[in-house]
């Protein structure tokens, strides 16, 4: 590579001044028909999600918290005596006899994730609003918007000459959604209103106020969740008249619904919650709205990306992913649909709440998909990888204080299965700290599931270069490693450390006599994930000064993993013995994990397990469930393809209609929905733009050549960095870095002559530009001309 010629001067930049914020829509010409054509909303505790009916608004509820289930002791007391047995047999190659011997005695006790104790997360409500009009006159003008700059949605259509509008919101400060009926006539605004539940309820109106409210079921003898909503309407003109269970309103000009969710999850007292936030409304409708717009937009406005856009990209949300099928030229979409990851992160978790689940925090049933639970072999891992480079680190600290709260009970269930210290977790997770085996060995016996999580904790420490966090979460990854420490155990045919029992996720191969079998010893992902969480731990113990001992033990078992090793195929293998997949094209690529989320696979490193790496990802094949497609993304992009990279993002793009891909609403189909491909495709995209993992930055890594022209604003890099950077003909032409920490920050650069403005600190070699910041120093590199 030829020298990088700098030119220096001492300008320090008070801030990034080359880019301004795009506007971010989307759109719909009629209303929702399917809930996964109606419009997310929801402030990180509650949710909405308005139909748009024109006679019937259908507005479903949501608050992240109401469960039904309860805390249970699932753990199975003799399941210890038959670890040993278990092992056995697996050794001797007996993996059927072990494999029936865990369905019979190391499972969780009871029904596991199908009973009623393990809960699931439900529906709060739906608010219902019957319009009646002066005339039966058809409707025209109709238009259906989500506004994801400030986190608004509205509708508007006419009829017989009248215009109507409504807005809706989820307010970020007063913590209440809110509906607002106008028109631009008087007196025309008539319509009953009402709540209703499939299950589990009762309603009532008093006043101006509507009530509903329950309480769930959690098992035998135990006392379910209790929840409580209000509705309070308010109108300007017109009537308003109290029924037993709905209000009526007749003849208004404007109409407002003020709506408080809330449960008794953690001893919170719902019904004093649910008032107190109605009854602290302060300030008219105008002031409260611009409100939670700034405070919205103190997160979302943090990241911009600009791509270039077509004729498709002024058409409706529905008609323009149809559009992308055959003309991808549309890349403006691609930049819509980073953003819309960024706005549903944003809108499903905060501070001091619950992490996003498998839904988010959005659901029109009460029997959600797989409980609407936690996922913890790759699912709630995946919700949160926008949350660093994407720059809402703070929307991570919900996930990683879920991930304490799981050691007291992972303890005892790494006591009661495994007789080892520390904690464990596996498949399975809800918000009553369920760390069991799932009832199924085939996929709940995986046990590197707390392992991963402790990766969203080392690596938010990389990104904010926190240490006072870090010792706050040290305890938590430790324990994870003294789990492992304490339940590797050798294989006698090959000397290697081996988790046993276990699994490769959810996934099956086939022995040389036939069977097709799940249970094994060691497969590849676990040996990654142990490997990476002795690293990241001994990184830690060093950083904080502690355990110089017990770290040397721990790095010591470490060199006695298996490696990660290519098989018969060129490909990487999923398991210790080179089987036979049953099924070639699973959704799972965990022997992968390595290349990412991990970065045990680099070009620099490991490049004949990268080119392994490829060669797994074409037996895969490309179309898969939405959240297998976008890691999919991910793995193209830490592969530098970036035409790959691209394809896989028209694959998750297609319109799902019954297969896989993308909702009308740009929810991501398993199907059906599951909101980690919304994240993992964010996440995917942001990785085509800036990679940090391999110990340097590099821009425009894996962007296709496509993308002549673009400019991305302020991607989180790890060290503690941030970075805003345009790029012409696919060539950087200007980066603004912000240092959020004092750190040496290390760029890779093109073969282009740049200049650097904003610091004297740095040097190059090896065509990489080293640059010492202190906390807050801004700098600027530019191309010459």
């Amino acid at each position: 590579m030829k020298k990088i010629l700098l030119a220096i001067s001492c300008i320090l930049y008070s801030g990034i001044t080359l880019f301004s914020q795009n506007i971010w829509k989307y759109y719909f010409t009629e209303p929702a028909s399917i809930w996964e054509e109606s419009i997310p909303l929801g402030n990180g505790r509650i949710g909405m999600m308005p139909w748009g009916g024109i006679d019937r608004e259908r507005i479903v509820l949501n608050e992240i918290s109401l469960w039904s289930g309860n805390k249970q002791d699932a753990d199975n007391p003799d399941a210890y005596k038959y670890l040993g047995e278990i092992r056995k047999l697996l050794f001797e190659n007996k993996n059927r006899e072990a494999q029936e011997l865990m369905y019979k005695t190391f499972t969780c006790k009871g029904e596991g994730s199908s009973g009623a104790d393990y809960g699931k997360f439900e529906n709060f409500g739906n608010l219902y609003i019957d319009f009646t009009y002066p005339d039966a006159s058809g409707t025209v003008d109709y238009k259906r918007t989500l506004d994801l700059n400030n986190a608004l949605s509205d509708v508007s259509y006419t009829k017989e000459s009248i215009k109507y509008t409504r807005e809706y919101f989820t307010s970020f400060t007063d913590d209440i959604g809110i509906a607002r009926y106008t028109a631009d006539k008087p007196e025309s605004l008539s319509m009953r209103i009402s709540l209703g539940r499939d299950e589990n309820y009762e309603t009532y109106a008093s006043g101006p106020v509507l009530y509903i409210f329950g309480k769930l079921s959690a098992g035998e003898g135990k006392e379910g969740m209790k929840y409580l909503g209000m509705v309070k309407v308010e109108n300007e003109g017109g009537d308003l008249f109290t029924n037993a269970g709905d209000i009526e309103i007749k003849n208004a000009d404007e109409v407002t619904l003020s709506i408080s969710l809330a449960t008794n999850y953690n001893g919170v007292e719902q019904e004093k919650l649910a008032a107190d936030l109605l009854n602290k409304l302060k300030g008219d409708y105008k002031t409260r709205k611009q409100k939670h717009i700034e405070k919205y937009q103190n997160l979302f406005n943090r990241v911009d990306l600009t791509l270039g856009k077509n004729k498709n990209s002024d058409l409706p949300i529905n008609r323009r992913l149809e559009a992308f099928v055959n003309d991808r030229t549309d890349y403006d979409l691609v930049a819509l649909y980073m953003q819309y990851g960024r706005y549903l992160l944003i809108s499903s978790t905060r501070e001091g709440g619950l992490p996003p689940n498998l839904q988010g925090l959005w659901a029109p049933q009460i029997h959600t998909p797989w409980n609407g639970d936690y996922h913890l072999n790759i699912n709630l891992q995946m919700n949160l990888w926008p949350a660093e480079v994407c720059n809402l680190s703070e929307l991570h600290l919900p996930t990683i204080e879920y991930v304490k709260s799981l050691t007291e009970p992972g303890h005892k269930t790494a006591k009661v299965y495994y007789n080892s210290d520390g904690w464990v977790t596996h498949i399975l997770g809800n918000v009553w700290g369920f760390t069991s085996p799932g009832e199924s060995p085939s996929w709940g016996a995986t046990n590197t599931s707390g392992a991963w999580m402790c990766r969203h904790l080392w690596e938010h420490y990389l990104y904010t270069q926190d240490v006072k966090y870090l010792e706050s979460v040290y305890p938590t990854m430790k324990g994870a490693a003294l789990f492992f420490e304490n339940m590797l155990v050798e294989d006698p045919n090959n000397g290697y450390l081996v988790t046993a029992p276990t699994t490769s996720p959810e996934n099956t191969y086939i022995t040389e006599s036939g069977d097709v079998l799940s249970v094994c010893a060691g497969s590849t992902m676990d040996n990654q994930i142990v490997r990476e969480l002795f690293t990241n731990v001994s990184q830690a113990a060093k950083i904080l000064n502690t355990d110089k001992q017990w770290i040397k033990a721990i790095e010591t078992k470490k060199q006695r993993l298996a490696p990660t090793t290519i098989g018969k195929y060129g490909q990487i293998m999923e398991w210790l013995n080179d089987y036979e997949e049953a099924e070639i094209h699973h959704r799972h690529v965990s022997q992968l994990y390595g290349l990412h989320p991990g970065y045990e696979l680099t070009y620099e490193k490991t490049p004949e397990l990268m080119e392994a790496a490829k060669k797994t990802l074409e037996r895969r094949g490309d179309e898969s469930t939405g959240w297998s497609m976008a890691w999919k993304i991910n793995f193209w992009a830490r592969l530098k393809d970036g035409d790959r990279t691209y394809k896989l993002i028209g694959d998750l793009l297609k319109p799902a209609g019954k297969g896989h891909g993308t909702y009308p609403n740009l929810f991501s189909a398993h199907p059906p929905m599951q909101i980690d491909g919304n994240f993992g495709g964010c996440a995917g995209i942001a990785e085509m733009l800036v990679q940090s993992h391999a110990g340097y930055i590099e821009l425009l890594p894996s962007i296709p050549g496509e993308w002549k022209d673009g400019s991305v604003k302020g991607l989180k890099v790890r060290g503690g960095g941030e970075v805003s950077f345009a790029w012409k003909n696919g060539k950087v032409t200007d980066v603004d870095f912000i240092a959020r920490t004092a750190n040496t920050f290390v760029f890779k650069l093109a073969d282009d002559k740049m200049g650097i403005s904003g610091t004297k600190n740095y040097k190059t070699e090896n065509g990489k530009l080293f640059l010492h910041l202190e906390k807050g120093e801004i700098i600027r590199i530019s191309k010459f001309p």
